[in-house]
């Protein structure tokens, strides 16, 4: 594999996605984003190839049988997530580094494939209540997913150790900043593969 890559994960809620948003925004880190699988449905205002390749569960298993994924896995029920080796091979290929905006299991196992070669990056909420509270404004949620994600956030701030950093978000652009530093930072190290 060539290249570097930047994996970004946290808890639902936690504020991956605006991180990561804003690291794409950041032109001269020449990152690109890796569309990743899943199985949910698609939210208002998402566009498959864009946000997800949205697939059909049978998709996204035979997809698993072939060999396809990096690394995926069945987040909630029927809920499968995955990284195609494909979007990796595409953005290495245009000579950018891939961004992943992952969950923490799928951070976790990218870390260990890549090693060295990536950044991981781990986003802790100030609390499991604000946790809550982001996912309550978000309105995308009923009452027990939310109560299923903050549940499962409990454990996943458990693996935050496995993780090169971790940037708690509690001013967003504070945040911002430091991940855009720690990127940067990380990106301008010479790569020994």
């Amino acid at each position: 594999m060539d290249g570097k890559a930047v994996i970004v994960s946290a808890p639902s809620g936690a504020g991956k996605t605006t991180i990561v948003r804003h690291l794409l925004k950041t032109k001269e880190l020449n990152l690109d984003f890796s569309v990743s699988a899943c199985t949910r449905p698609m939210r208002d205002g998402e566009v498959n190839g864009r946000d997800y390749y949205f697939m059909t569960v049978s998709q996204f298993t035979e997809k698993i049988d072939e060999g396809e994924f990096i690394e995926w896995e069945e987040v909630y029920k029927n809920y499968y997530y995955g990284t195609l080796r494909s979007e990796v091979s595409r953005i290495w290929s245009m000579n950018h580094h891939v961004l992943f905006d992952v969950d923490v299991m799928g951070g976790i196992n990218l870390k260990e494939k890549f090693g060295d070669q990536a950044l991981a990056i781990f986003i802790k909420p100030p609390s499991l209540e604000a946790l809550r509270t982001r996912l309550e404004l978000r309105g995308t949620e009923s009452a027990d997913k939310i109560r299923i994600r903050v549940n499962k956030a409990t454990l996943e701030l458990k693996f935050a150790r496995k993780f090169d950093v971790v940037l708690l978000n509690d001013k967003l652009e504070n945040t911002l900043t430091e991940a855009q530093k720690l990127v940067a930072s990380f990106l301008k190290k010479p790569s020994f593969r």
